[in-house]
Parts: C-alpha cells; structure tokens; sequence
C-alpha cells in the first residue's frame, strides 16, 4: 500500500520505520522540509518528500501533527491521492501542555471531528493512545498472550476496516471502537489511554470511558505550558 505519513515526530517516525519494513511504500514529511528527514529516509527506506507533494498517490494518509498545526497544513494537501484515498488521525489535545485552547474542542467536538472539519474530508482516528516506544516495540503474533490492542473509530466501514487490518499486521489486535463521535472514549485521560490493554480490556475500557472530560484535559487562562509544567 501507498502510504504518506505527515509529520515525523514519536508516533510519525515510529510508523514510518514500522510501515516501511513491513513492505509498504511509505513517504514521509514535516513541517520543516524534506533536507531534514535524511536520517529517517535512509534508515527506513522511506521518500521524504516536502508536505504538499507526500500524499500524491496515497492510498492511505496519516495525519501526526500537534492538534494546534492542523489548519496550518497546505491546501489541496490530499490532491492527487488515490481514489479512496483513507486518512487517519493520530492526534491527541492537549490544551495545558502543548496545544493552548481549541474553541471548538473546548465547547464539546471531539478531538478526531474537530480535526475532520479542519481538513475537510473523514478521517478514521488510531494510534494515539499507544506511547511511540510501545508501538515500536511491543506488535506480537496473532494469539501471541501477550499481544495488546488498540481501538479504532471512525465512520466510514470500508476506512475503518483498512485501518483496523493496518493494526493487526503491525502486530496488535484491532477493536473497533465504534464511530468518529465515540471516538471520545479514547481520549487522553481516559482508561483505555496508554494502559496497553488486551482486546477484552480495551473494549472494557472504552465502555467504562466518561464523557466529561477533566480538568487536567481542559484549557486554562495560562495554556499552554510544557509536559514537564503544565498550565
């Protein structure tokens, strides 16, 4: 599969390197420009390439950007991907640590719809609740017992099944998390997030998930800090 990975930070580098060796064919980019990746490319294989030309023949897109860059991306950023083309969304909000306050995300959009909006097309979301390290490390075998899960929500069936298929042979089993305005239950500060559950105890966490989202997840007057100082 044809696959641009948008953003080369934790979660972006780890797929890139991850998709490549698994035989797909991976382009890479950032904000700061292909001369940047060089190490990245070599080391996995992949073609960095400068934002607006990654996604051209793309039959699968992954978005990896702090949430508070997404309307900063190109336009016409999908322009030139295959038909069907599938966009994921990895991101996570965080107002106090990185972010600084999203209206829309603060009035009650998901994190996922909101990003949806902003680049004008659906997207399925995956992948944001697993540490980097994790995700690089811990893909095991099918029915291997000690094989973690990761949920994955959208609206789109035919997406969410590429998606959820990309999950598995990366090594993890697949939970469908239902769709993209659910996709709240796996929101930083819930109990699905970064507690590397099996699929049974994904799908109990989800359940157990409480749309309210806390305090510590919500921007204050101050946002944004650093993960080390919030604020």
């Amino acid at each position: 599969m044809k696959i641009a990975i948008i953003g080369a930070g934790n979660i972006g580098g780890t797929l890139t390197r991850r998709l490549s060796a698994l035989g797909h064919e991976v382009s890479v980019a950032n904000s700061r420009g292909p001369h940047t990746l060089t190490d990245l490319a070599a080391e996995s294989g992949a073609a960095a390439k400068p934002v607006a030309e990654v996604a051209r023949g793309a039959e699968l897109a992954v978005v990896t950007i702090p949430q508070a860059k997404v309307p900063g991306l190109p336009d016409g950023l999908f322009d030139g991907a295959a038909e069907g083309l599938v966009v994921v969304d990895t991101g996570n909000y965080y107002p106090q640590q990185r972010d600084g306050a999203i209206e829309g995300i603060e009035k009650g959009s998901t994190e996922s719809r909101w990003v949806e909006h902003q680049l004008g097309r659906p997207v399925v979301k995956a992948f944001n609740n697993i540490y980097a390290q994790h995700l690089a490390d811990l893909g095991r075998p099918a029915g291997a017992p000690d094989r973690i899960a990761l949920p994955v929500a959208g609206d789109d069936e035919r997406a969410k099944a590429v998606v959820l298929e990309l999950v598995r042979e990366l090594g993890f089993d697949a939970v469908d998390a239902g769709t993209l305005e659910e996709s709240w239950r796996q929101q930083p500060g819930t109990p699905v997030y970064t507690t590397d559950l099996d699929a049974d105890g994904v799908r109990r966490a989800l359940a157990a998930a409480d749309p309210e989202r806390s305090p510590a997840w919500r921007a204050t007057p101050d946002s944004p800090g650093t993960f080390e100082q919030p604020a």
